[in-house]
């Protein structure tokens, strides 16, 4: 549920507007899998949908969609603050995203704003992280 209201948020946020084909290409799913999801989310009170009239978050969902699409964000800032690949980063956040504790997620945002503070610090990571990797101990390269 979580990815369809990131995703809804997502795109009412770029387009005004969200339509069953639009989420269903965007999470390559079905768009029947999209039309039972919907009907999920208008049972919970997360969005208000209406077969062929189109689907509109409702302040419960807006709230959700906001606070999915920030944690994405944060994992992100985070991964690339790490050095990881755009590529990769994507396809990890979409794999830890929701398996994240708000605890964890708070104390990787704090980490992220002490970096942003603190580039030297920031600096002084990526010159060990790099030091490792010439050694060959670091995974990225396997």
């Amino acid at each position: 549920m979580e990815d369809y209201l990131e995703k809804i948020y997502e795109l009412m946020n770029e387009k005004g507007y969200a339509r069953v084909s639009d989420i269903a290409s965007s999470l390559d799913v079905q768009p029947s899998s999209v039309t039972k999801m919907l009907q999920k989310l208008d049972e919970n009170d997360y969005v208000t949908y209406e077969k062929y009239r189109g689907i509109v978050l409702t302040s419960r969902g807006q709230r959700l969609g906001k606070l999915m699409k920030q944690r994405h964000h944060r994992l992100a800032a985070f991964l690339r603050m790490l050095g990881i690949e755009e590529d990769i980063i994507q396809k990890d956040v979409e794999g830890i995203e929701h398996h994240v504790s708000p605890c964890t997620l708070d104390s990787l945002q704090s980490l992220v704003l002490f970096f942003d503070e603190h580039p030297e610090c920031l600096k002084g990571f990526q010159a060990f992280r790099e030091r490792r990797r010439q050694a060959g101990a670091d995974a990225c390269d396997v």
